[in-house]
């Protein structure tokens, strides 16, 4: 007797057949996908990110002329700055003079990566703001920061070993930014990451630890990598975003 095949297998036939019909009807315009679902559509930085803004983001960061285009559509305010090698392992490419963000005044002008700049319009549009209302009941008119783009091998914090030779940071290609403080609009203060970021897993977080929290959060899905307070000393005072590297959310 032929035996039948298993609730299993006849499911998992049904799901190749079901994924190939899809597939086919996509190709033959039967069904569309809403820009915002579709993984091949351009990235939108007015639309709230969702789990393919990072592919969307990572295809655009790749092309310098897009790039450039989507920052300048996105609000931001620079000028681009010629390509340039600065010295070994240190060097300028697709960078621009940021001097100011969407609704963000810069504490002074900042060299970026535009991937890294364009980072920093989704990470404002989407987080800051959003992030300020909810915790703060206000919005944010001012970002300082310790800088962008520095010749500089990454500091650890520690005497490097054994003679080895450090390793460049992205800060030296202009992929990263350090952020250190946030003026609110509602003139109560500024608040200061080594001040308020309140270290460790406290549970009672004041209002502007809160903030700092979901703005440290939210960076993660933007940037390639974001070290915090809760990474290192090195770290106490300021964000550290990053384009270009591993993955981190420290």
């Amino acid at each position: 007797m032929t035996s039948l095949p298993s609730p299993a297998r006849i499911a998992s036939v049904v799901s190749v057949v079901a994924l190939l019909f899809g597939a086919w009807a996509l190709k033959a315009g039967w069904v569309a996908i809403p820009e915002r679902y579709n993984p091949g559509a351009a990235l939108d930085t007015a639309e709230a990110p969702n789990l393919l803004t990072s592919v969307k983001l990572s295809r655009v960061q790749r092309d310098p002329a897009r790039c450039l285009a989507l920052l300048e559509a996105s609000g931001m305010q620079f000028e681009p700055v010629p390509d340039r090698t600065t010295a070994e392992g240190c060097a300028l490419r697709n960078t621009v003079r940021l001097t100011r963000a969407r609704e963000l005044m810069l504490g002074t002008p900042v060299l970026l990566s535009c991937r890294a700049a364009l980072a920093l319009a989704l990470w404002e549009r989407h987080v800051i703001q959003p992030a300020a209302a909810e915790s703060l009941g206000t919005r944010i008119v001012r970002v300082d920061h310790l800088g962008g783009y520095a010749c500089r091998n990454v500091v650890v914090g520690r005497q490097q070993q054994d003679g080895a030779p450090g390793r460049r940071s992205q800060h030296a290609t202009a992929d990263a930014l350090d952020v250190s403080a946030y003026t609110r609009a509602d003139r109560r203060g500024v608040i200061v990451i080594r001040r308020d970021w309140m270290p460790g897993a406290s549970i009672a977080l004041t209002p502007e630890a809160a903030f700092l929290r979901e703005a440290h959060k939210g960076a993660c899905g933007l940037f390639d990598s974001v070290l915090g307070p809760d990474y290192n000393a090195v770290h106490a005072d300021h964000f550290h975003l990053e384009v270009g590297a591993g993955r981190a959310c420290r």
